[in-house]
């Protein structure tokens, strides 16, 4: 007993303070009715018990509303009681080491509509995107879009369902202004990784026809590398590329009014994997391109399993006293049912 003392505990004590709500409803309870005695002149006239035939209505009886008080205020306490959350026991949980995360930067940007691979660049890419998830094992996947913003569309996570209901959602739609920024998404990548477990090795893959240019691409991968940040690049397209369709128009128009047309940029993602300490994979759309990029992520994993730390999980119990204000709350139900009202009769 001592025990369960000692560790009987709230995990929200605030509520604890709802309970002093019975005190005012008391207090008006006693001076209503002290006044309806006062002010009731009537008695004079008539006995008591005929008081309710003559005011047409009937009155409660000061023991009968003192017992309904009493009711709902145990329910009232034994709701709150299970608000503020009581625990008095646990369960010992180890803890897992860090693990290998992966962060996916996907280009969303309108040269992704690009022809020149069938269906367009976009449809391969969400195909690639989703052999990966099938062939991986063992490392948690985050997804980025971005064209001239980033999206989070999925945060790091060992759930691949969940990755692959958010895959349609991943299209130009998706943003309005145009343009492809990869500096700010993988500005956002840091930020995702930098939520991961001391510890953990972590890599990123960015998908995209490298039809961009921004200053300060460099500096930001190898940044990425002198933190043991592999970046590694995945190119979608061909070097002969195909004109750029529109959304209301054929094509998107350049100023001379002139189809724009775009092109693998193969030389450009290179150099990007060369500086974020990674490797360039041009898609084959064969399972051999992100076969080598989970073997290339793979090769910095840390073995699974689990630590000696143990972590203290409390065992939530406000479902016992859920439960016995929804029994107390049993007999005022079964009062409003019309063969109750019946069957008194």
């Amino acid at each position: 007993m001592a025990e369960f003392w000692n560790a009987f505990h709230f995990s929200e004590p605030a509520w604890l303070w709802a309970i002093l709500l019975c005190v005012p409803v008391a207090v008006w309870l006693v001076v209503t009715r002290h006044i309806a005695r006062r002010n009731d002149r009537l008695g004079q006239y008539a006995d008591a018990h005929l008081m309710p035939h003559l005011l047409g209505r009937s009155e409660i009886a000061s023991t009968t509303q003192w017992r309904r008080y009493g009711r709902w205020t145990l329910m009232w306490i034994l709701l709150v009681l299970a608000m503020a959350g009581p625990r008095w026991d646990f369960t010992d949980v180890q803890l897992f080491r860090p693990g290998t995360n992966l962060v996916v930067l996907y280009d969303i940007s309108r040269s992704m509509n690009v022809a020149d691979v069938r269906p367009t660049r976009h449809a391969r890419a969400q195909q690639e995107l989703a052999d990966l998830l099938e062939r991986n094992r063992g490392i948690r996947i985050g997804v980025i879009g971005f064209a001239s913003i980033a999206h989070v569309v999925a945060p790091v996570t060992e759930d691949m369902n969940s990755i692959r209901r958010v895959l349609p959602v991943l299209n130009s739609s998706l943003v309005q202004l145009q343009g492809s920024r990869l500096v700010h998404a993988l500005d956002r990548a840091g930020e995702l990784l930098a939520g991961q477990p001391e510890g953990s090795v972590n890599s990123l893959l960015i998908v995209t026809d490298g039809d961009f240019d921004e200053p300060g691409m460099i500096e930001r991968l190898q940044a990425f590398a002198a933190e043991n940040i592999r970046v590694h690049v995945l190119g979608i397209g061909t070097a002969e590329g195909a004109n750029v369709p529109g959304e209301k128009q054929e094509w998107i128009l350049n100023r001379r009014g002139q189809p724009v047309r775009s092109a693998l940029n193969e030389s450009l993602l290179k150099s990007l994997a060369a500086a974020g300490g990674g490797i360039y994979q041009r898609a084959d759309f064969r399972q051999k391109d992100t076969d080598r990029i989970l073997k290339e992520v793979k090769a910095q994993a840390l073995p699974q399993g689990e630590s000696d730390e143990r972590t203290r999980v409390w065992n939530e119990r406000f479902y016992w006293l859920a439960g016995c204000t929804l029994l107390l709350l049993l007999p005022l139900f079964r009062r409003t049912l019309p063969g109750y009202q019946a069957g008194k009769a």
